[in-house]
């Protein structure tokens, strides 16, 4: 009886793994079946050095004005910040600025440059930040030797998500941020549907690895996503602080 046994399992496996290979032998697909051709890749032509735009880049600041800003106060004023020599300055206490097309999905190249003259400490230091869709804001700080709440410093998703390194330079040299974010979705009840991700680059240096944001950004208390537009303006902030801009261009993905 346990020969009888023993001898039926064989069979039953010996008949699976000769089912298996025929199986295998009967498909035998040549390379090309899992090879496409459609849709084609869309061709970029680079920029010529790594800081300018790509050719389908939309530039929101060439630096010679900032006509693709307004003041983000009511009214759709002109920006009021300083231009010269190929960049723009914050003016203190003149409030923010706002793109003035919408974006959803992108992907961003920032450059911007701490004060030169070191001020204050923390917070204090070289402030600013960018706000994708005017309510997700990956930080503006001069964080080079200037200890503060790690989810606040540069390169930080604000109040989130400290940066993985701490790659500052030096105040008045040129910090790049290069982000992709990908905009939260809403059904039509208004229900979040999937959150904001967001990558960012600093200096070359990965320090936001498609990390998901948690709503848009708070101050204060905890965030809470509530249903928007699929595509809304940047935001840049004033805090006080003249944080330099230049090579400013961005990436519809969406």
């Amino acid at each position: 009886m346990r020969f009888y046994v023993l001898s039926s399992a064989i069979a039953v496996g010996f008949f699976v793994a000769s089912s298996a290979i025929a199986q295998q032998e009967e498909v035998k697909l040549p390379p090309q079946a899992t090879e496409f051709y459609k849709p084609e890749v869309k061709k970029v032509t680079p920029g010529k050095e790594n800081h300018l735009p790509p050719a389908d880049a939309i530039v929101l600041f060439d630096g010679s004005n900032l006509n693709a800003w307004v003041s983000d106060k009511p009214g759709s004023a002109p920006a009021p910040w300083k231009v010269e020599n190929g960049t723009f300055t914050v003016v203190p206490r003149t409030g923010g600025i706002r793109s003035k097309e919408s974006f959803g999905d992108v992907q961003v190249h920032i450059e911007w440059s701490a004060p030169t003259v070191v001020k204050g400490t923390g917070q204090g230091r070289g402030n600013s930040g960018f706000f994708f869709m005017g309510k997700y804001e990956l930080q503006i700080l001069d964080s080079y030797d200037n200890e503060t709440y790690t989810n606040g410093m540069a390169a930080s998703i604000y109040k989130q998500h400290p940066p993985l390194a701490n790659a500052m330079r030096a105040p008045g040299e040129w910090n790049t941020y290069d982000a992709i974010f990908k905009a939260p979705r809403f059904d039509s009840n208004g229900m979040l549907v999937s959150p904001a991700r967001i990558t960012v680059i600093h200096n070359g240096v990965l320090v936001q690895n498609n990390v998901e944001l948690k709503g848009p950004t708070m101050y204060i208390g905890i965030p809470n996503y509530e249903a928007h537009d699929a595509a809304l303006p940047f935001h840049i902030q004033d805090h006080g602080d003249e944080v330099k801009f230049r090579n400013i261009w961005v990436r519809k993905l969406d």
